[in-house]
């Protein structure tokens, strides 16, 4: 008799990012690297001879990202839930965005589209079926959040706002984006006990759901991973053919960047919060 107590389902309301993948040239040689990097188990989700593959990954039985062939830039690539991506998709063009992939059936995984935002970020539209989302989040070894990076964060937010319900708060600062009534959403689902974990967190940051930055240069969303100590992972990403691009320390975070073998990038960030979080 399996004892094994049940993990909660984690579920993402319209608006929150809520899985991401990276296509790649060379499935096999991303699996090495990322298999290196944080342990991840992997399964192939595509039968033999369907001419392309879809491995996710895993971390003690719980889904956290994938790996696809794509003959593209290699890339780490962002899914916001939406509850209708039919009708999401319909209002892009409206807030002068672009449907650069229309929406398709995925199987019973779920219902995708490919849109980019008025200047020029990429991301995926995602309505969920049987693949809900990353079932594991946050913990070392496992995506953290996404960014956006736009260099005009009042036009971005004109679009993501009405979109996807982003809110910037100023209490907050200009760094997070929050979708209301995702900490209830959380409280109610698979973290309970959110409030009592983030004591001392200004209000509203317990809706937080993704990073958005105003900065010069290409509009472009990106994948930050936790991790338990920055300096080891990044040292594990070098050792598996990567390389360190540059580090930062910030007011919580230890945070490096990091190109992977085949030239996608992504962050990996240790949570060092101030003394008395």
């Amino acid at each position: 008799m399996d004892t094994t107590p049940s993990r909660p389902v984690r579920t993402y309301p319209h608006g929150v990012p809520c899985w991401v993948d990276t296509e790649q040239p060379d499935v096999d040689a991303a699996l090495a690297f990322y298999g290196a990097l944080f342990g991840w188990d992997f399964e192939e989700k595509l039968p033999p001879g369907a001419g392309e593959r879809y491995v996710v990954a895993s971390l003690e039985g719980q889904d956290v990202a994938a790996v696809a062939s794509g003959q593209g830039a290699p890339e780490w690539i962002t899914y916001v839930a939406v509850d209708d991506v039919d009708a999401s998709s319909r209002g892009v063009p409206d807030l002068g965005g672009e449907v650069l992939v229309e929406p398709t059936t995925i199987g019973p995984p779920g219902r995708m589209a490919v849109v980019c935002d008025p200047q020029g970020a990429t991301f995926r539209l995602w309505q969920p079926g049987t693949r809900l989302g990353a079932q594991r989040a946050n913990d070392p070894d496992t995506w953290n959040f996404s960014v956006l990076h736009t260099p005009d964060l009042a036009r971005a937010l004109h679009f993501y706002g009405p979109l996807l319900g982003w809110e910037v708060d100023p209490d907050l600062g200009a760094g997070m984006a929050r979708v209301e009534g995702y900490g209830d959403h959380l409280a109610r689902t698979v973290n309970p006990e959110i409030d009592t974990l983030q004591a001392g967190a200004p209000p509203g940051f317990r809706d937080v759901v993704a990073g958005v930055l105003e900065e010069p240069g290409p509009a472009r969303h990106t994948v930050t991973f936790a991790v338990a100590d920055r300096d080891a992972s990044a040292a594990a990403a070098e050792r598996a053919g990567g390389v360190v691009l540059s580090t930062a320390v910030t007011e919580w975070t230890h945070d490096a960047e990091v190109r992977d073998p085949q030239g996608a990038t992504f962050t990996l960030s240790q949570f060092t919060p101030p003394e008395g979080f």
